[in-house]
């Protein structure tokens, strides 16, 4: 999962002008002066709350002003003193949102969360300031007329096109009273976006399972068990504590053999904050339906997927469909295997719920292809990892990546490292944040700190930064990844590949600012390689005897590989109709969010329906993750994946011709053309679903 806070979480706010009316700008904000680290890296070691309020305030100010200098501008707009001019405006406002908004998400506290939530409105009254200035949009659109008669390259053409079509999408042709509407719709949303981020990390940090009694548990790993006892230390207690982490909730689901206790953990995750979250979701459907039908579109899906690759929200329906049709016969078939085998061991119910296939789908692939997290575990420890996915990007691209203990972290437990290219110059810094922590939020994702661009003929490059949830080290073992945290693993770094290889000139164009139904193609072509076994022998080595991985086990790795993918499959495909289901609605949803919920998939359920379960109150992707009607996008990017990946599988996985190609009409342009037109360059044909289904093993070739 990608996040680009630098732009799109411009939707926030100062505290009340009264309680920063007497602060003066100090010094020694190391926000307002220049950092004097490696590459001007952020001053993490300096930085404190107090701070990101001194250095909002003035980038607000600074903000404004610039826009004011562009309205007031006496000369004829041009493309420089316009949509270049606008573009390189705001720096300031960037760099503490882009360190600000991360850290929100990374390593937040309450005194953060305090002043995300004060400073929205004003956040997100500057933004509109700037989107609403009709001044503003006539000097853009008198620049936009002329574009036929202007010697813009393509990278200006982009960014011309794409600056007039970003204000008339965020309602530079509304009249007075619509205008007014709109601002105060997008204020509302930002804070309740927030909302819904707080209660989710509230709600999801407030649970966890202590168990004093090991017999209770049946018999767990012993890495489960250790990262248990670890934590309940943590956390004052005896015996073991289990979180809804997903280091810890996962492993638990698939080993724990109570099913009381696995229905217990089950229903607190997929209850978390329903009572917090639930009307929030109603409010947040409504009012982006109401922002979609002020701008002129029937519903907020049409108003999404118009810019996105798929272009609109029936193509986007029509493509789950297409994989819905052949998957949903498959996945059932995997499902009712698993209860087939479950009864032969036991199990006495007519069916499984939902809290036992993760547990019983476990035993059935040990027992039926002899692989387990817990014998692989032991090949797969981070830090040889953290070589093989960097020696990767060296063999794919000649990239070098050096540890530097010299530049400062946000916490203690992250690591920078110095990016170069093969030619030995400066690509990216890149903060690697491994392990869970009661600041951080649950899952896997990768940002920027600062974006590529060019500036007065200097290459500003990155500060890329990828934030993980892996088992945390413990007295007796070094942190341990299963194989399909490995896989995750790859995908953020794909996603921090994108960022880092970026060429372009301007930042809202460059590195993973591109169409989200295409931002997900870098990454996820990243995770076939943890299914090759000349990829996996050159690092795969038993932490405490150095033994290669045994080929034989790489074959069952290869032949697990679309175990349950169409169950997995159908999973993802649920998510992507719920966000449908909410934002292709013509009238606020007036059904419970319950109700709503399962009325949207209960086509595509495969376990008993539950009444108390919701997964949208949960669901920060669509309600907090800027993935509102492109949820889709992750399996549209997977469709493009396999095609792509065909061509590496052709030439050889470690071709660097297709990697240098890759980089060239990919990696390096960010969205300095339309997305459908690169990705012909690359591959030389259109995609299409076929690729995916056949690489999943759900159709045949």
């Amino acid at each position: 999962m990608r996040h680009s806070f630098n732009k799109i979480y411009a939707l926030a706010a100062l505290l009340s002008l009264f309680l920063i009316s007497s602060c003066r700008y100090k010094m020694d904000n190391p926000f307002l002066t220049a950092s004097p680290l490696p590459y001007g890296a952020p001053q993490f070691d300096k930085i404190r709350p107090e701070h990101y309020l001194e250095a909002f305030e003035k980038g607000l100010s600074e903000s404004r002003t610039e826009i004011d200098s562009i309205c007031s501008n006496p000369e004829p707009p041009t493309f420089g003193n316009t949509i270049e001019a606008l573009e390189q405006s705001g720096e300031l406002l960037d760099r503490v949102s882009g360190i600000f908004y991360n850290l929100l998400e990374a390593h937040t506290n309450e005194p953060m969360q305090d002043i995300a939530e004060k400073m929205s409105p004003k956040m997100t009254e500057h933004s509109m300031y700037i989107s609403l200035n009709d001044t503003l949009f006539q000097r853009v659109k008198a620049v936009y007329d002329s574009r036929d008669s202007l010697p813009l390259d393509k990278e200006q053409q982009r960014l011309l096109e794409k600056t007039y079509k970003g204000f008339v999408r965020s309602g530079a042709l509304l009249g007075e009273e619509e205008k007014k509407e709109y601002r105060e719709i997008m204020q509302e949303l930002s804070l309740l976006s927030l909302k819904f981020s707080k209660n989710l990390l509230d709600a999801t940090n407030a649970y966890s399972l202590n168990i004093t009694d090991a017999q209770k548990l049946g018999p767990l790993p012993d890495y489960v068990m250790e990262a248990a006892r670890a934590c309940a230390a943590e956390k004052g207690q005896q015996g073991w504590t289990f979180t809804l982490s997903a280091p810890s909730y996962g492993p638990f689901m698939q080993y724990c053999s109570n099913r009381d206790l696995r229905r217990q953990m089950y229903l607190a995750y997929n209850t978390r904050a329903a009572d917090t979250n639930a009307e929030i979701c109603r409010k947040i459907a409504t009012l982006r339906l109401r922002v979609a039908n002020i701008l002129g579109y029937k519903t907020f899906a049409d108003y999404v997927t118009e810019t996105r690759m798929v272009k609109s929200s029936e193509n986007a329906l029509a493509f789950l469909d297409k994989l819905e049709q052949p998957t949903q016969p498959k996945a059932r078939k995997e499902v009712a295997d698993i209860l087939d085998y479950a009864k032969s061991k036991g199990f006495d119910d007519e069916s499984l719920q939902a809290w036992d296939f993760a547990y019983w789908s476990e035993k059935y692939k040990k027992e039926n292809y002899d692989l387990s997290d817990e014998e692989l575990k032991p090949y797969f420890e981070l830090d040889s990892c953290i070589k093989a996915v960097f020696g990767l990007a060296e063999r794919l691209y000649g990239l070098t990546f050096e540890l530097r203990d010299d530049i400062p972290v946000y916490q203690k437990d992250v690591r920078v490292y110095d990016v170069k290219d093969s030619d030995g110059s400066h690509l990216a810094l890149f903060y690697c944040d491994f392990f869970p922590r009661s600041s951080k939020r649950s899952g896997a994702w990768m940002t920027e700190f600062r974006g590529q661009k060019m500036l007065g003929g200097e290459d500003i490059r990155p500060f890329v930064s990828i934030v993980m949830n892996f088992s945390k080290p413990t007295a007796g073992k070094p942190s341990l990844l299963t194989h399909n945290e490995l896989t995750t693993f790859l995908h953020e770094f794909g996603h921090s590949l994108h960022g880092m290889l970026s060429r372009c000139r301007y930042e809202s164009l460059s590195g993973t600012n591109v169409d989200h139904d295409f931002v997900e193609l870098p990454s996820q072509i990243m995770e076939n390689w943890a299914y090759k076994a000349e990829y996996l022998d050159s690092f795969a080595k038993h932490y405490e005897t150095g033994e290669t991985i045994p080929d034989s086990l790489v074959q069952k790795i290869v032949d697990a590989k679309n175990y349950n993918a169409a169950y997995a499959q159908l999973r993802q495909l649920q998510f992507g109709y719920l966000d449908m289901a909410w934002h292709n609605c013509q009238g606020e949803p007036q059904e419970d969010v319950k109700v709503f919920e399962k009325d949207a998939v209960r086509r595509l359920q495969l376990f008993p329906e539950l009444t108390e379960t919701c997964i949208s109150t949960s669901f920060s992707h669509i309600f907090a993750g800027g993935y509102a009607a492109g949820y889709y996008s992750y399996k549209w990017a997977e469709m493009l994946e396999a095609d792509a990946f065909s061509l590496f599988e052709q030439k050889g996985i470690f071709n660097r011709d297709v990697a240098d190609s890759f980089r060239k009409e990919i990696l390096s342009r960010g969205s300095t053309e339309d997305e459908s037109v690169m990705y012909r360059n690359f591959r030389g044909h259109e995609p299409g679903p076929e690729a995916l289904l056949v690489k999943l093993g759900i159709c045949e070739k």
